[in-house]
């Protein structure tokens, strides 16, 4: 479980196919203080397992199905990835829950100035509008964000600039896909009430 408050980009060093998985290896300093292997880390909001630890640098294997259903798939060499470890509950929690279970992939469509703030507009994926909610949670690339406006299957958050600074959404431009992950007790209700319906 994760709070979308991402702590820190890391760089990617390598992505390459193994007999049995991808293999990602990450650069990463605060993230890979006190993890061990097992770990969860959401990297760009996709829950992966930590499976080699080296001081500064993490390893993952990630599935074909992964790959397939995430921007993931994108990365290369140098590629900068937001990165956030698992929750512990002996804190504030701040953010929104986060599995980081990717429900999509989205393309920008917008990043820049609108007046004086920076708006990202994302094209969600289709049949996802039932999930877009004003004033909602929805994660992007792992970010815990809120949605300001909402047209047809397009959303907009509003960014400050410190999450411009400690993610990778600023390194984006138009066209670029990110993940989207939705608020997950909008996806349990909407279970629940298409099993009262029948």
């Amino acid at each position: 479980m994760f709070t979308g408050l991402v702590e820190e980009k890391g760089e990617v060093l390598s992505f390459h196919e193994q007999p049995e998985a991808w293999r990602l290896r990450v650069r990463a300093k605060l993230v890979a203080e006190d993890l061990e292997l097992g770990d969860s880390v959401a990297v760009n909001g996709c829950c992966l397992s930590v499976v080699e630890i080296s001081k500064n640098l993490l390893t993952f294997d990630v599935l074909e199905e992964t790959r397939r259903l995430t921007n993931l798939r994108n990365l290369d060499l140098g590629s900068k990835v937001n990165l956030e470890r698992s929750m512990r509950f002996n804190g504030r929690v701040g953010g929104h829950f986060l599995t980081g279970h990717v429900d999509g992939v989205g393309k920008i469509v917008e990043l820049g100035m609108r007046g004086r703030d920076v708006a990202l507009r994302v094209e969600a994926p289709e049949n996802s509008e039932q999930y877009l909610v004003y004033k909602g949670c929805i994660g992007i690339d792992g970010i815990s964000l809120t949605v300001a406006e909402i047209q047809d299957r397009t959303l907009t958050v509003w960014l400050i600039p410190h999450t411009l600074q400690v993610t990778a959404l600023g390194g984006l431009k138009r066209g670029d896909q990110v993940n989207l992950e939705f608020d997950l007790l909008a996806k349990y209700t909407e279970k629940i009430l298409s099993q009262q319906e029948r």
